[in-house]
């Protein structure tokens, strides 16, 4: 229910929740998806779009690190899935309650952009149609295929981190959460000293499979829920895992984007805490429940409409300001549609089956 935060004692029970159901997670979490999506839209929209295609005018501001919502979507991944498995009965639930959630919205999403893209037109941008099917898998990365949107390289981040989770699951190793994670970090520390000191880089694949380049993000994320779920949790091992994710992006990465991950860490915790109730305002839930939507289909298609505002004479300015709005109501219509419906009956159909093969 909208405004209304869930009691860290709440979180048990089915993962498989349709739209509607109280999803007994924190609407404060939610409504920050909306906020890293839209910092991400703003990015494309403002600076991106002017790097590659350039403006007509001038525009009122440039959100140059918009693009660090992908950093905050990591850390409430992290989060999201440790929430997630905490409550998840079986491994077959954790894979339907995924897939429900990712593929019926990212097909449209790959349908739509390659048709709007086609019919606009969006140079150095389109793809083949045999293209967009072959990236229905979303692992399509891993064979060089082209990405439709070039947005959905997160994706597949997203689906080696689940895997990592999930691997913890099935081998019923959850409580040595902390252990993994210290070793994914320390491992992307030895990537980084022998790529600076002895100019060796070691394999790449292993450093994507292990996603070692965001470890650090959804390792704090999982640590945010670890201290908000359980208050008795030992706070000095939380909070050192927290210290080390950090340190390894100071030393491997920057400074900046140690503090990135910092403010990313306080905002999941706090939200996840109750500590910023204004993020229970209306507006700000409704878009974090389009998010997902949101962000896969505002690149290519808002790029491709807004260079059509641009070639009939529309200022900068206003063709951002009316593409944002229209993709805002295209997303919702995707999520109302087709993600929401889809995803419910998904799963409806997948706890019909689950009680027939139990009560046979």
């Amino acid at each position: 229910m909208a405004g209304a935060r869930q009691p860290a004692n709440a979180w048990n029970g089915t993962n498989l929740e349709t739209p509607g159901e109280n999803l007994k997670r924190l609407t404060e979490i939610d409504a920050l998806r909306g906020f890293a999506a839209m910092s991400v839209v703003a990015f494309h929209y403002t600076y991106k779009y002017d790097e590659l295609y350039g403006f007509n005018g001038q525009v009122p501001f440039q959100l140059s690190w918009g693009y660090l919502g992908v950093n905050l979507f990591f850390v409430i991944s992290g989060f999201v899935i440790f929430m997630t498995l905490d409550r998840t009965r079986i491994p077959i639930d954790f894979i339907v309650s995924r897939a429900s959630r990712l593929y019926p919205s990212y097909w449209a999403a790959v349908i739509l952009t390659t048709l709007i893209t086609h019919l606009l037109g969006l140079p150095g941008k389109e793809v083949s149609w045999h293209t967009a099917i072959l990236s229905f898998t979303m692992i399509q990365q891993l064979f060089g295929i082209p990405l439709v949107d070039s947005v959905y390289w997160t994706l597949l981040v997203e689906l080696f981190f689940y895997g990592l989770a999930f691997l913890l699951f099935i081998t019923k190793s959850m409580h040595r959460a902390l252990a993994a994670l210290s070793a994914l970090l320390s491992l992307r520390l030895v990537y980084w000293a022998f790529a600076s000191f002895a100019h060796i880089d070691l394999p790449w694949r292993i450093s994507q499979v292990f996603i070692l380049e965001y470890i650090p993000f959804f390792a704090l994320g999982i640590v945010a829920y670890r201290l908000v779920r359980d208050a008795t949790t030992s706070v000095a091992e939380n909070l050192g895992t927290a210290v080390f994710a950090v340190a390894v992006l100071a030393i491997a990465e920057s400074l900046l984007m140690a503090g990135v991950a910092v403010v990313c860490f306080g905002a999941v915790w706090a939200a996840a805490s109750g500590r910023l109730p204004f993020l229970r305002l209306r507006g700000f839930v409704w878009l974090g429940g389009i998010s997902y939507p949101l962000y896969l289909l505002h690149e290519n298609i808002g790029w491709a409409v807004m260079r059509q505002l641009q070639l009939h004479g529309m200022v900068a300015s206003l063709a951002i300001l009316v593409t944002t709005a229209g993709i805002i109501v295209f997303a919702a219509a995707l999520s109302y549609g087709i993600e929401r419906p889809a995803m419910a009956w998904i799963r409806r159909r997948y706890k019909l089956t689950r009680t027939y093969q139990l009560s046979h």
